[in-house]
């Protein structure tokens, strides 16, 4: 019994320890430069599709503010170990106004994915990884959910995408940690509980998915800033 109260003790102890030197990263990613004009998405050929929207609808690949705060940028870190085990929630995938929602997100490998059909048309879902095996199914207006799940990691996000609707596409990240973030609409970013030490990170962004930017930072208990700046790149002469 001794033994046993003595290992429960230490187990304890650690982490406790571990949670102590749990810090938080906070950062803001912006845009230097004149922001690309935004690109408007032709509905007409479903008319569900644009029926479900009072207003003129946009290419959500690049969202800027005025100020230059990019949205829907996302932030992870590299190589961090990690026991957590999976979540026991899924993350949420729906479809509505012929637009995924969210645009952008994370997960972690072998949680489950909830693909919600709120439109009264038929979707296709099409996911283009490169690790994880392909899934490729239909979901008619009478389907309404269907859960599929990523079981392995991948090196960097790719898009699920719709063959009916050729503009619809969301961008997943699918992660062996949960130390990643998506940044808000002023730009914002925050990954809590990052075990104390040193890290590669990857600030990634739609339009310019082949050349993210990347960093190195040392968490410590409290917190640490990162910021990030993507900039037009300069025309060739």
């Amino acid at each position: 019994m001794k033994f046993k109260n003595m290992i429960t003790n230490i187990f304890t102890i650690v982490l406790v320890s571990s949670l102590m030197d749990a810090g938080t990263l906070k950062g803001t990613v912006k845009y230097d430069g004149k922001p690309p004009k935004k690109k408007r998405l032709k509905m007409d050929a479903d008319p569900v599709c644009g029926s479900s929207h009072s207003g003129a609808v946009y290419s959500e690949n690049f969202k800027v503010s005025s100020e230059g705060f990019m949205e829907e940028a996302l932030v992870y870190l590299k190589s961090v170990s990690y026991s957590g085990g999976t979540p026991s929630d899924p993350v949420v995938l729906d479809q509505q106004g012929c637009i995924y929602t969210p645009h952008v997100f994370g997960m972690i490998a072998g949680q489950d994915l909830l693909i919600k059909n709120s439109d009264a048309t038929l979707h296709n879902i099409h996911s283009m990884p490169k690790v994880n095996k392909e899934f490729n199914f239909a979901m008619p207006k009478v389907v309404k959910e269907k859960t599929t799940t990523f079981k392995q990691s991948e090196p960097e996000p790719f898009y699920i995408k719709c063959d009916v609707h050729p503009w619809m596409k969301s961008w997943v990240f699918v992660s062996d940690h949960p130390y990643y973030a998506v940044t808000d609409a002023s730009g914002n970013f925050s990954i809590e509980g990052i075990p104390a030490g040193k890290y590669d990170i990857v600030c990634w962004q739609e339009k310019f998915k082949n050349r993210p930017l990347t960093g190195t930072v040392t968490i410590g208990s409290g917190e640490t800033t990162k910021d990030f700046t993507f900039k037009r790149p300069s025309k060739k002469k």
